[in-house]
């Protein structure tokens, strides 16, 4: 799991962006297990991402269909199972079940159940690799520490990568990449940031996060 950190615009969605070929770096190289990506198909590389942005679309229909675009064949058990992961299970287990109408736009649900439903879709899909742009952005503290749970447990078996603003999101990453100004100004856990990164002790220091 790595973290994308650091001031607003200093780059961390562009990076997503480059990474999922929305458009190629005019200087460098990028490569998935030692390939460059501009020598896979933009299809088969995407293919390989699952991807929650902020601001989390959910189509007009059902709950099932929802989850179905990640993987139409998956079972009403797997659809629970992702659902609970972030605490939406309850949410929809009532007289509708997985057949309960979202509305154009996701219009039935808060802003925080729309990115969890977001987050549920790309843990059905079993990506790979994992794009998070401010994945806690919308929920309150109780359901940021579920989703964080849930992110947790997914990261053991693939590649993570996380934007965040909400430093308290990603404080137990493997790596933590600060940048500022379309560079990277440091690198490092949590703790060793604190000690070594003023840009990153100042960021934590403004939301009342220590050692």
């Amino acid at each position: 799991m790595t973290a994308l950190v650091g001031p607003s615009g200093a780059g961390k969605s562009t990076s997503l962006a480059l990474l999922e070929r929305f458009y190629d770096p005019t200087g460098g190289e990028i490569r998935v297990d030692g390939h460059p990506i501009t020598g896979i198909s933009r299809a088969s590389l995407r293919a390989a991402i699952g991807y929650v942005e902020q601001d989390a679309p959910v189509l007009a229909g059902t709950v099932r269909y929802n989850l179905h675009l990640a993987d139409p064949d998956a079972t009403d058990q797997e659809c629970w199972h992702a659902l609970d992961q972030v605490n939406l299970g309850g949410r929809f287990r009532g007289a509708e079940g997985l057949d309960t109408p979202l509305g154009e736009r996701g219009i039935s649900l808060s802003g925080g159940e729309r990115q969890r439903l977001a987050l549920a879709r790309v843990l059905l899909s079993d990506a790979p690799i994992m794009l998070l742009d401010e994945p806690t952005a919308a929920v309150d503290s109780h359901n940021e520490q579920l989703i964080l749970d849930a992110i947790a447990a997914t990261a053991k078996d693939r590649t993570l990568i996380v934007v965040a603003h909400r430093l308290s999101t990603v404080t137990d990453a493997d790596q933590i990449i600060v940048m500022e100004d379309g560079r990277v100004n440091s690198r490092g856990t949590h703790h060793e940031l604190l000690r070594t990164s003023p840009l990153y002790r100042d960021l934590a220091s403004r939301q009342l996060l220590g050692e």
